[in-house]
C-alpha cells in the first residue's frame, strides 16, 4: 500500500495512508483552525472560580453556530458534548459538568470546530485563579514541550523526532510523558493518519513531507506517565492522582517547515502565564 496519497483520492476514511494536502486545503484550514483559536481566546475570561465547565461547552457551542461552525466532538462517537474540559489530574477528554471550577485548578480546554469540511483542532491549559508555583511550571514546561516538538518539523525528517524533543525536554525538568495518546492526522477527518508520538527517537516514525497536516499536543505529568480510564469510557486520568497539562496546536508542513494553524489571534496561546499570580 501506497504510504502517501494526495488528499483528494479519498477523504470518507481513516485508510492508514498519509494524505498530502495542496494551498487550498491549506485555507481552509487556516479559517477553521482560526475560528478555533478565537474561541479559545474569547475563554479567557469565563475561566474563573465558581464557573462550571457545562458553562464553557455551552459556550463553545453558541460561538461555533454563530460562526457557521459545528462542534467536530458533539455526537462523535457517543460523545455528548461541544468540548472537553480537563482539569488538574484528567489527562484528557474530561466531561464538562455542572461542578464549578475552584481557586488553584488548572484546567485543559480542547476545542475542534468543523467549518466548510475542515477540522481546526486545538487546545490550551487555563490557571483558575491563583495557581501554585509547581502548577504554573507544569504549565510553563508543557507549552515549551509543544513549541519544541513543532520546531523540529519540516521535511525529511521522522516524526520521532517531533516525540524526542518533546520527551528529552519534558524529562530534564523531571516529568513523564503520556504513551497512552497521541497527536494524529487531520483535515477533512477529524482522526487520520499519521500518530504522531510524544515521545521516541528521531529514528522513529514516517518521514515528514511538505502538504502533510497533523496535529501536536504533548500530555505532560507531574508525577508517571500512566493513566486509567473511567467508568464513563471517556475521563483519562493519571493513574497516581498527580497534576497533568497539555497544549496542542495543529500544523501544516511546507517546503522549508511548518505553518501553524492554530495560533492565538490575540496572543493567548498561554492564557494566565504572563500575568502575575
Amino acid at each position: 500500500m501506497t504510504l502517501y496519497i494526495e488528499a483528494e483520492d479519498d477523504v470518507r476514511r481513516n485508510t492508514g495512508q498519509i494524505r498530502l494536502y495542496g494551498p487550498e486545503a491549506f485555507e481552509g484550514m487556516r479559517k477553521a483552525c482560526q475560528l478555533t483559536a478565537q474561541c479559545l481566546d474569547e475563554l479567557a475570561p469565563l475561566v474563573t472560580p465558581g464557573t462550571p465547565t457545562q458553562k464553557i461547552d455551552d459556550f463553545v457551542f453558541a460561538f461555533g453556530m454563530d460562526h457557521g461552525a459545528v462542534p467536530a466532538t458533539l455526537n462523535y462517537r457517543g460523545y455528548r458534548k461541544s468540548t472537553c474540559t480537563s482539569k488538574n489530574e484528567v489527562v484528557c477528554h474530561g466531561i464538562p459538568d455542572r461542578k464549578p471550577l475552584r481557586e488553584g485548578d488548572i484546567v485543559n480546554i480542547d476545542v475542534t470546530y468543523i467549518l466548510d469540511g475542515w477540522h481546526g483542532d486545538s487546545s490550551r491549559m487555563y490557571p483558575v485563579g491563583r495557581i501554585k508555583p509547581f502548577a504554573r511550571k507544569l504549565l510553563e514546561v508543557t507549552h515549551e514541550c509543544l513549541m519544541k516538538g513543532i520546531e523540529v518539523v519540516r521535511p525529511g525528517v521522522k516524526t520521532g523526532a517531533i516525540g524526542e524533543a518533546i520527551q528529552s525536554h519534558a524529562e530534564a525538568h523531571r516529568y513523564s510523558v503520556v504513551r497512552d495518546f497521541c497527536g494524529h492526522g487531520v483535515g477533512q477527518l477529524f482522526h487520520d493518519a499519521p500518530n504522531i508520538l510524544h515521545y521516541g527517537t528521531a529514528r522513529d516514525g514516517v518521514e515528514i513531507q511538505p502538504g502533510m497536516i497533523f496535529t501536536i499536543e504533548p500530555m505532560i505529568n507531574l508525577g508517571r506517565p500512566h493513566v486509567r480510564v473511567l467508568n464513563d469510557g471517556w475521563t483519562a486520568i493519571t493513574a497516581d492522582r498527580k497534576l497533568t497539562a497539555q497544549y496542542e496546536h495543529t500544523v501544516g508542513v511546507t517546503e522549508d517547515g511548518c505553518e501553524i494553524f492554530t495560533l492565538s489571534p490575540g496572543g493567548l496561546d498561554r492564557p494566565g502565564l504572563d500575568d502575575p499570580s
